[in-house]
């Protein structure tokens, strides 16, 4: 019996009956256009399921697959298919050229077989045909699953450790970003385009001013320039195109070590862990500078130093608003100044911020590390508007000795700004008329016979010029509304801001975004601690400059118990009661003293009264008889019955029906009436007609 014979001899006509499938893969797409003999030996194939008893119209071809790696399934629809039709039974053999073309893996090599031995699917080889059902055969097909595996895994460690030999040198080649360029001869250099120079350069200017990434996408938006972008799609070289600002272009310019010179290689890996379903890319896990496997300094020329570039991976960190380390966030639109710098000074983390009041109107710093990590509670919480109005006093007052020298230092920025962004615009005019002046160029150069071409070039060369009509435009507006330049006026104005800093900190136009970056720039943090002293908060300001100062400020309190100054003021109004002084009148003395109420606000007679109750101070009364007239020129209800001719009792009647006006300091303390010389007059006329009528009635 000849080996067909006995291959054919597994074969059933229940085999015979269902589809014979050939499973045609490669691994890359280079393999599909350079190893075109292993493409048309795997179609050939078909002649092997023929040889084995199947009729040429009941073998299909699976090719879907081409171009793809064989390390799992996600993305390959063929083999995806193939188990399908496996699994419905409707296949009866398959063919490929050896274990690896199926599967690169042996969980999806195993899966295969398993399918096939339950709907007793046969597999077959350039060489042999197995039915996994038999044991020895599924013996084989489980090593050479195996096998296949392993010698993946050989190839990649020799590619991988090829790869990182010349990485050490810096000779692998890797994709430049787009501001820089690589000659012919290989040697990496800027890129030639000056305006994608400038923009780039631009970017790194304004996250060193602005220390936000997308505070630098409002500003490019805000003024109107673009980026340049050069998606790799496609073979080399790639086109360069010129985008209009977001923050993930923003961040790849200032995360990329390229532009600071340095070679670097290993800066991701990909976790199998993180990967989602039906993205690509997922999974990618980026290393800290300090796990990069190889960097290689000035390999490149750069745009900004190795140390702006670590400075700038600094401040992106520190951006997160998470609250933890040295991650304070960037400043934003709320009220609170210390947003991101106020630290716990209890247990030394920073402090989140929340809002209270019925219109979330009050911010009050709290912490809240110990009661999260370790279900204790709150270590403190600190209204923010009384202490940040200190903090302000306390910076204007830091900032006063050198409040000249500032408003030079803001003029000359504003000079730089206006003459960068100046530049940035006249490149911008000069590249739209250079594609302008290019389509031109390719008009002229067609032949005017070929209408076909120049109707097309011609419709070119008028959307260029229309662009770069539209360029100028801009140009030109902005140069009008913005005034791209400082005029005498405007350096005065700046001068004359400079000398009053603090009506630059309070001005309309002053967000409180940029109080809180002007703080920033001279305030590291603030420590909190409002548990020292009662009534009292305790702060240690640590500036830029690596000083420190400690502040005290009396908080706002909802009872007397945590008053600051309770015992001063406890004896104080002892003393003003024993000299049997109203309630009123204490209230008077004790704002006329500087005391202040819990709530930080004025006393009243109505406070005293409820203070004296819970102190137990007696309620002074008014003793003996009064007199006819008071020290102030107002009368008393006995002095005034008498000048007026009534009894007292209508003296009251009179206060009470607004006849007569006067007041008292409290409850049971005398009246003060107040009567003007036409006023007794008329009252005593009153009077009389009263008598006489009470006279006739009687």
């Amino acid at each position: 019996m000849t080996s067909l014979e006995l291959l054919r001899s597994k074969v059933t006509a229940a085999h015979q009956a269902k589809w014979a499938y050939v499973y045609v893969r490669q691994s890359s797409l280079s393999q599909v256009t350079r190893h075109g003999e292993s493409t048309d030996l795997q179609y050939q194939l078909v002649e092997r399921a023929v040889q084995l008893g199947w009729p040429r119209e009941r073998v299909k071809t699976i090719d879907e697959d081409l171009g793809k790696s064989g390390t799992s399934t996600e993305h390959r629809l063929g083999f995806q298919y193939l188990i399908a039709e496996i699994g419905l039974a409707h296949v009866g053999l398959v063919v490929s050229l050896d274990a690896s073309r199926l599967a690169r893996n042996n969980s999806d090599w195993y899966q295969l077989l398993e399918l096939c031995s339950l709907f007793g699917t046969l597999m077959a080889d350039s060489e042999n045909l197995y039915d996994p059902r038999v044991y020895h055969d599924r013996l084989l097909l489980g090593l050479s699953g195996m096998m296949s595996e392993a010698e993946l895994h050989q190839l990649k460690l020799r590619l991988h450790s090829g790869a990182r030999h010349k990485a050490e040198r810096g000779e692998l080649r890797q994709n430049l970003p787009v501001g820089l360029a690589r000659l012919q001869t290989g040697q990496v250099c800027l890129h030639p385009d000056e305006e994608v120079q400038a923009r780039i350069t631009l970017v790194f200017q304004k996250f060193k001013e602005l220390g936000s990434a997308k505070a630098v996408v409002r500003y490019l938006d805000r003024v109107g320039l673009p980026l340049p972008a050069r998606p790799l799609r496609g073979p080399a070289p790639h086109d360069l195109v010129w985008q209009r600002a977001h923050s993930s272009m923003v961040l790849s310019i200032l995360k990329n070590p390229a532009y600071a010179g340095a070679y670097v290689y290993g800066r991701t890996t990909h976790d199998p862990a993180r990967r989602k379903p039906g993205r690509l890319y997922s999974g990618l896990v980026h290393f800290p500078i300090d796990k990069w496997s190889i960097v290689i300094h000035n390999r490149y020329p750069a745009y900004i130093c190795w140390d702006e570039f670590l400075t700038n991976q600094a401040q992106l960190r520190t951006n997160q608003n998470r609250y933890q380390e040295d991650k304070h966030g960037v400043p934003r639109k709320g009220q609170a100044l210390l947003q991101g710098i106020a630290v716990c000074g209890r247990c030394g983390a920073r402090m989140r911020l929340r809002y209270s009041g019925p219109q979330g109107e009050f911010p009050v710093y709290e912490c809240g590390y110990t009661q999260n990590e370790y279900g204790g509670s709150r270590c403190q919480e600190v209204r923010a508007l009384g202490l940040d109005t200190e903090i302000e006093r306390l910076v204007l007052a830091a900032l006063a000795p050198d409040k000249i020298a500032l408003a030079l230092a803001a003029l000359e920025q504003l000079e730089q700004e206006y003459e960068s962004l100046r530049k940035q615009w006249q490149l911008r005019v000069e590249r739209a008329q250079f594609e302008a002046t290019r389509a031109r160029r390719q008009f002229d150069a067609v032949e005017p016979e070929n209408r076909l071409v120049a109707r097309t070039l011609e419709r070119q060369w008028e959307e260029k010029l229309r662009d770069a009509e539209k360029v100028e435009q801009d140009y030109q507006t902005r140069l009008h509304q913005q005034r791209l330049e400082l005029t005498p006026e405007d350096r005065r104005t700046i001068l004359a801001l400079g000398e009053d800093l603090s009506k630059v900190w309070r001005a309309p136009t002053t967000t409180q975004a940029d109080r809180k970056r002007l703080l920033r720039l001279i305030v590291k943090d603030v420590i909190l601690d409002q548990r020292r002293e009662r009534g009292k908060v305790w702060f240690q300001i640590n500036w830029q400059t690596g000083a420190t100062s400690e502040h005290w400020i009396t908080r706002r309190v909802r009872a007397y118990t945590d008053y600051a100054d309770l015992e001063a003021l406890q004896r104080r109004v002892r003393e003003l009661n024993a000299e049997e002084k109203m309630d009123e009148e204490v209230a008077a003395t004790l704002n006329a003293e500087g005391f202040r109420t819990a709530h930080d606000r004025p006393f009243t007679s109505k406070l005293l009264w409820l203070l004296r109750k819970e102190w137990g101070l007696p309620t002074v009364k008014a003793n003996g008889p009064h007199p006819a007239r008071w020290e102030d020129g107002t009368y008393s209800v006995v002095g005034a019955a008498g000048i007026l001719g009534v009894y007292p009792g209508t003296v009251y009647q009179w206060l009470k029906s607004g006849l007569l006006h006067g007041r008292q300091l409290a409850k049971w303390t005398p009246w003060k009436i107040y009567l003007a010389d036409e006023q007794i007059a008329a009252l005593k006329t009153r009077a009389r007609r009263l008598n006489r009528s009470n006279r006739r009635a009687s």
